[in-house]
């Protein structure tokens, strides 16, 4: 770029998002309204749980989910209430939907067709990326096979009838928060792409059409701390992108083998403990997205400062957004080119980080492909263990994070101060949205309902595309939930990898922990045993995970059967080992009515002797609420010491009665029952 010495040429700037959405539509929509009002440029629409693992409101799954992680849409009513005054002809809308994406994108031309919005002007991205599901965010549906056929269904109709639209936004954000190295990122989302471009190919698209897909494929990324390996990552990025696309798919036009991204900076890193440093760490991961011209990010989202304490509300996200437009209008940033190019220093980086990702995109060919390495549970077990390392350098010292492990000492944060400092959602969501629900089942025509459904099978089960079919069940009135159960019953349903076995090699642990259960051993007569359990939707299992692999190493016998559990199988599962400890882990911000159900449970089949934990994001006035109803401990994001919350837990159990009082009997008609 030159620049002359009148007014100054300046690109435009990238999208601004904020991630927003939570409880109704109507809640969300006024949020969305109000930050467009406030100079958002681009919408990105966060759902809630049972809608991304397609269940309705009423589904026993989605007990103490509905509305907590991202918003409630249940049907086409609720699609049109989200989008209310919004014209989606001129927005650029974002959705965060993989497993379901077929279906939430369904929803949305079905409103745009209400509007009388043209699908060749309809703007935006569908995540559809199943592939990371399995690896990091858990909303998986069906087995890999069927599901990246419907990523595939996605791509093909949007390409033929909305151009404009992103169907597939590979997204290496969520394996950076599961702990991937930068190589990983690189590797294992350039994996994906490529999986998903072998299956369109597979299809038997025209060269034109082929190329067209791979113009349209997007990314969403992640940006850390380590801000000079942030930045070089990017380009990194661009050039092997640009590299596959010419040289594998034999694409000419450089136009379609440009690099394009979205990216939201990480949130893994983010502290509960003085929160207000997130600002600062905001900031410097956002310049890694946006200061090298070649690499820059088409669209921003930032995390809001107070994440890590629970949903942020309008201020926060605002906080985020200035952030944004300070950057973009206030400095000269995008009045110049690459202010990187011709470093040797970041040219030698770039160099290295390709090779690295060449070489374990190699090993991941020889496997067969991403959707192998997902099967096999090599993808899995990687990040656990790049995880594991991570968590150690903190746990160790050796990766400082201000505030959490040097320089602790604090003020008090006026900030976090005060009633409202953290947005929560009250259950009363839950019970208007099933009364919400079953209204609508009610008054809609069943028979045309049926009829869709139906159709949406026969699609299904004969290969054909699944697009029409679910935009006729979404204006004929048929619900997520069972738009997720009539294909189901067709694919199936999958459950994948944990990436915690015997070989997952973790770092050494405290010889004081392995003392403490040992001793433990001896005065139970027994190896103590650990039940971890993922009750609800909740897919985020990195600290499931780490504490699973942990009590392994510690010397306890440990039982972790992954994500989307039932608090009925959780209890079932801890009679049956003769648990002595259950740790529950929920970060969706459900952990008060389904910790309540597993303690009632627990009392009723006899087993209210034994002690529970739960780690999670849980404010302090739920903290209380937990222990109230019997909840042992309580772990938070502060608590990052995994082995002193190993050594917590060997003295919970040597306190911890070994029978259950006789007032928590089971009653008579259960005696006997597992």
């Amino acid at each position: 770029m030159t620049l002359d010495r009148g007014r100054p040429e300046r690109d435009k700037p990238w999208i601004f998002r904020t991630y927003a959405g939570h409880s109704t539509a109507a809640e969300s929509n006024k949020l969305y309204r109000g930050n467009l009002a406030k100079g958002q440029t681009g919408l990105s629409v966060a759902f809630d749980l049972p809608t991304q693992t397609g269940y309705d409101p009423d589904h026993v799954l989605a007990r103490g989910e509905v509305g907590k992680v991202g918003v409630s849409i249940a049907h086409l009513g609720d699609m049109r209430t989200l989008f209310d005054q919004i014209p989606v002809a001129e927005m650029n809308t974002s959705m965060t939907i993989n497993a379901t994406a077929a279906w939430l994108l369904s929803l949305y031309i079905a409103v745009a067709d209400e509007q009388g919005a043209p699908r060749k002007a309809l703007q935006g991205t569908t995540q559809n990326d199943i592939i990371k599901e399995y690896l990091s965010r858990g909303t998986y549906v069906f087995p890999p096979a069927p599901s990246m056929r419907m990523v595939k269904d996605v791509v093909l109709f949007t390409t033929a009838q909305m151009p404009k639209w992103n169907p597939t936004n590979v997204c290496s954000y969520h394996l950076q928060e599961a702990g991937a190295t930068p190589t990983q990122e690189l590797a294992y989302a350039l994996a994906t792409a490529v999986a998903v471009l072998d299956t369109v190919k597979a299809a038997g698209v025209d060269e034109k059409t082929f190329s067209e897909v791979v113009g349209r494929i997007s990314f969403f990324v992640n940006a850390g701390m380590r801000f000079v390996t942030e930045l070089c990552k990017m380009r990194a990025f661009a050039e092997l992108w640009d590299e596959i696309a010419r040289e594998r798919y034999g694409v000419a036009d450089e136009r379609q083998r440009r690099f394009r991204y979205g990216v939201q900076v990480n949130s893994l890193g983010l502290t509960e403990q003085q929160p207000e440093n997130n600002v600062y760490r905001i900031l410097i991961e956002m310049l890694a997205v946006v200061l090298s011209r070649n690499a820059r990010a088409r669209a921003v989202q930032l995390p809001a400062w107070n994440e890590a304490l629970g949903l942020p509300r309008p201020w926060d996200q605002q906080w985020s957004l200035r952030m944004q437009q300070v950057m973009a209008y206030e400095t000269d940033l995008l009045e110049y080119g690459d202010i990187f190019d011709g470093s040797a220093e970041i040219t030698r980086k770039v160099e290295e980080l390709k090779q690295s990702a060449r070489e374990e995109l190699a090993a991941i060919d020889h496997m067969g492909g991403a959707i192998a390495a997902v099967e096999s549970g090599y993808l899995k077990r990687m990040l656990v263990e790049s995880n594991a390392r991570r968590i150690a350098g903190i746990e160790a010292g050796d990766q400082v994070v201000v505030g959490v492990n040097r320089w602790r000492e604090t003020e008090p944060s006026p900030l976090t101060a005060g009633e409202g400092a953290v947005l929560t959602v009250p259950e009363q969501v839950e019970i208007e949205a099933i009364a919400r629900i079953r209204s609508w089942r009610d008054s809609r025509d069943r028979k045309a309902a049926e009829a869709a459904l139906e159709d949406l099978r026969a699609a299904a089960r004969e290969g054909r595309n699944v697009m029409e079919p679910s935009i006729a069940c979404a204006k004929a009135g048929v619900t997520t939930g069972e738009w997720g159960e009539a294909l189901r019953e067709i694919f199936g349903q999958y459950r994948a990898p944990t990436g915690v076995t015997p070989e997952t090699r973790t770092a050494e642990t405290e010889r004081e922990v392995k003392l403490m259960v040992a001793d433990l051993a001896a005065q139970l007569g027994e190896t103590p045993r650990l039940v971890v359990g993922k009750p609800g939707l909740d897919g985020h299992s990195n600290g499931a995970e780490q504490v699973a692999l942990r009590g392994r190493d510690v010397g306890f016998e440990v039982t972790y059967e992954g994500i989307r559990q039932t608090p009925a199988e959780i209890v079932a599962k801890a009679q049956e080992t003769g648990a002595h400890v259950i740790g529950l882990s929920i970060l969706s911000g459900s952990h008060v009515p389904l910790v309540r159900d597993v303690m009632a449970r627990l009392r009723a089949q006899g087993l209210g002797h034994i002690p529970v934990v739960v780690g999670g994001i849980v404010p302090p006035e739920d903290e209380l609420v937990l222990k109230n109803i019997g909840v042992t401990a309580v772990y938070t994001p502060k608590n990052y010491v995994i082995d002193d919350i190993m050594k917590d837990i060997v003295r919970i159990v040597a306190k911890a009665p070994r029978t259950a009082p006789e007032d928590d009997a089971p009653a008579p008609r259960r005696a006997g029952r597992r």
